[in-house]
């Protein structure tokens, strides 16, 4: 089943680069931080180009729950307590005026993308867990910031407490970003898709964009690609990983309620109606893990379902799709300059799955850098900022992972198992010859063979049995069955090996 989002094509096709070109703008990624960056550039008469490896807002923007909220999770106490009140309020006008500034856009436009206004309430179904609410709502009311606290709610379960948010909203993102094409190309945007960049390069007062056959001259450079290719000297690797999460849309056969809703503790549940074809579905999502941790269909999409079925007996599974996030490690987006010693190279990455919301502040900041205006929330989320790292036992996990895909992974012994022992429809790592083999068996019996070593910085791969995928465990990177790279931080493909 695909994305809801995704399900029949409504952007339209755009050429593969196929010269070399000379620009004042080269965004690199077309998702909805790419795209919104473009629309903002181009109103304001630069020359901007965007290219897109793959389809534009085919990946992580194509797979989210398009929820548009200040409310992220139980964020404010902890801005509070680590950086200070003025941070903290900070942090939640950026993000109001970004849906502000999303709406403007959707009215300006005339955009038909099913923008709704929404209450977003995080609840808990946990006694434990009334402290933290308690202390999330002392926090906002330090900071002025209003919300409720409700102990109701249209939910099909129980809840003891939430927290809820006024003047929030949801959308169709898929249909948003064709407004927003729209508009870049009425403004001489030129778009490419199924253009890759490999490598950027500093020419005197320019970059070279370098794709497979031809490069792009550019004196400014966005890198909008969820995960920064580059990984020198910006290595955003080591400060930030990525988390995989689940989506069921489904047919409730019952009226639906308003607001969105996500609770605290984990397993995290999400829900949020949208429309499908002119009736309201219900989304359910969560279930977040680390990207590349062994998965199954079990305890992903199986879990949904399972529990879609006790809270609506009657209910019709139609959509089901998974998507990744970038996590930072102090909660924070990495906005602005890429690195210090890279002037004009610019990124937003580490949306902490509130993607649509800071892809609005990202592009915002960024559009205020080149056209030399002061941003008052550029300083919130510097993505050159030295902090101390706040999560101290999350450095531990990503270290101690990294270290065991790096280096125990290729020294402990391989599985004793062979191509015989592997099911239809699922995949393992083996011994052949003497050397690791990533080997997946299709419902035909038929054989594909990888080295399953991810072409990031080779960390060793695991299988990921719910969306049939080689899943790096170290940045996230992904690769399908047959070896093709389909999720950053990689861009090459897997080795295939003969069997």
């Amino acid at each position: 089943m695909k994305s809801l989002w995704l399900k029949k094509d409504i952007i339209e096709n755009f050429p593969e680069l196929k010269e070399n070109l000379e620009s004042e703008i080269c965004i690199i990624g077309g998702g909805i931080f790419g795209i919104s960056t473009a629309h903002y550039l181009c109103k304001y008469g630069y020359k901007v180009v965007l290219i897109e490896r793959d389809e534009l807002a085919s990946k992580v923007t194509g797979h989210t729950t398009a929820k548009i909220t200040s409310q992220h999770g139980l964020i404010y106490h902890y801005l509070l307590n680590q950086y200070g009140k003025d941070f903290a309020k900070k942090y939640y006008e950026a993000n109001q005026k970004a849906i502000e500034n999303i709406e403007k856009i959707i009215n300006t436009n005339n955009i038909e993308c099913d923008f709704k206004k929404q209450t977003s309430n995080i609840y808990t179904t946990n006694k434990s867990e009334i402290q933290k609410i308690e202390e999330e709502i002392k926090a906002l009311n330090e900071l002025n910031i209003k919300a409720k606290k409700i102990e109701e709610s249209p939910l099909p379960f129980k809840i003891i407490s939430s927290i809820e948010f006024e003047n929030q909203a949801q959308f169709n993102p898929i249909k948003y970003i064709k407004g927003l094409v729209k508009t870049i190309k009425e403004n001489n945007g030129l778009i490419f898709e199924n253009t890759t960049c490999y490598d950027i390069k500093k020419e005197k007062n320019s970059y070279i964009c370098y794709t497979k056959n031809n490069k792009i001259k550019t004196k400014y450079v966005i890198i909008a690609t969820q995960y920064p290719f580059v990984n020198f000297p910006g290595i955003y690797f080591a400060k930030m990983y990525q988390s995989s999460s689940y989506v069921i849309g489904l047919d409730t056969k019952t009226d639906l309620f308003n607001g969105m809703y996500i609770n605290i503790q984990s397993p995290i549940y999400s829900f949020r109606t949208a429309f499908d074809e002119g009736k309201e579905i219900l989304l359910i999502g969560g279930l977040d893990h680390k990207t590349g941790e062994n998965i199954d269909y079990k305890n992903s999409y199986g879990l949904l379902e399972e529990k879609a079925k006790i809270w609506y007996p009657s209910c019709e599974i139609k959509y089901r799709w998974s998507t990744r996030d970038c996590i930072t490690l102090d909660k924070i987006p990495y906005i602005g300059e890429f690195s210090n010693m890279l002037p004009n190279i610019y990124v937003g990455t580490g949306f902490n799955k509130w993607g649509m919301t800071s892809s609005n502040i990202a592009a915002r900041i960024i559009t205020d850098k080149i056209t030399e205006k002061e941003n008052e929330y550029e300083y919130i989320f510097k993505a050159t900022r030295i902090n101390p790292i706040v999560n101290k036992d999350e450095v531990k996990n990503m270290i101690s992972q990294t270290t065991k895909s790096l280096v125990m992974e290729r020294i402990k012994e391989n599985s004793k198992e062979n191509i015989d022992d592997i099911k239809e429809e699922t995949g393992k790592i083996i011994e052949i010859r003497g050397e690791k083999v990533g080997v997946y068996k299709d419902i035909d019996g038929k054989i594909f063979a990888v080295k399953p070593v991810c072409t990031h910085l080779g960390c060793i791969l695991n299988w990921n049995d719910a969306d049939k995928t080689w899943d790096c465990p170290c940045h996230g990177s992904r690769f399908d069955y047959k070896g093709k790279n389909i999720n950053n931080p990689a861009i090459k493909d897997l080795e295939k090996i003969k069997i």
